[in-house]
This record gives structure tokens, C-alpha cells and sequence, in this order.
């Protein structure tokens, strides 16, 4: 069992860790299978991020809240502030493969 920055977290963690799994699970299915064209993919899509607030919406904000009502608590917060400082994040990370060829 995976637990939350501090243990009153951790029972809104499972909750949401729970409802997003169920609704990832319905998301992947027939996004895979269905949607073939991109006005039915972008349909799909909304739809699904729709069901996701109705379902899911609530509880995550309720986590979200705890825990960073958690990171103030224990200090985190000057320590999240100044490591965003040093290294902002403006674009996604990304990956480069590097092929090794030997001679």
C-alpha cells in the first residue's frame, strides 16, 4: 500500500488512486479500439475528460488540497519554490536515444 506525504492524506490517496485507475481502465479500452478518425478521437476525448471531473474531479482536489496543506506543514513549500527557481520547468523533458555502434 502506497501512502500519502502524511497519514490524513493517505486514505483521500487511495480513494483517488482507486477512481482513476477504474476510470483509466474505461479510457484505454475503446480509445484504442474505437475512435479512427480525428474528430472522433477529439469527441472521445472530451467526453472522457468530462467523465473523469464528474467521477474523479472532486476527490483529487480534495488530495491535492491535503497535500499541499502537508508540504507548508512540514516546510516543503520554501524548498518547492526555490528548486522551481533554479530549474523552471517550461517544456517537457526530452528523450534522446543515443545509438552506440561499435567499429
Amino acid at each position: 500500500m502506497a501512502h500519502s506525504l502524511t497519514s490524513e492524506c493517505t486514505p483521500l490517496k487511495l480513494e483517488y488512486d482507486s477512481c482513476f485507475n477504474s476510470w483509466f481502465e474505461g479510457y484505454l479500452e475503446p480509445a484504442v479500439s474505437a475512435a479512427s478518425s480525428a474528430e472522433q478521437r477529439a469527441k472521445y476525448s472530451r467526453e472522457k475528460a468530462q467523465e473523469y471531473e464528474q467521477k474523479c474531479g472532486k476527490i483529487w482536489a480534495a488530495y491535492r488540497d491535503c497535500v499541499q496543506k502537508a508540504v507548508k506543514e512540514k516546510g516543503l513549500d520554501d524548498l518547492l519554490d526555490q528548486a522551481r527557481r533554479d530549474n523552471p520547468l517550461k517544456e517537457p523533458p526530452t528523450t534522446t536515444i543515443s545509438s552506440s555502434s561499435s567499429s
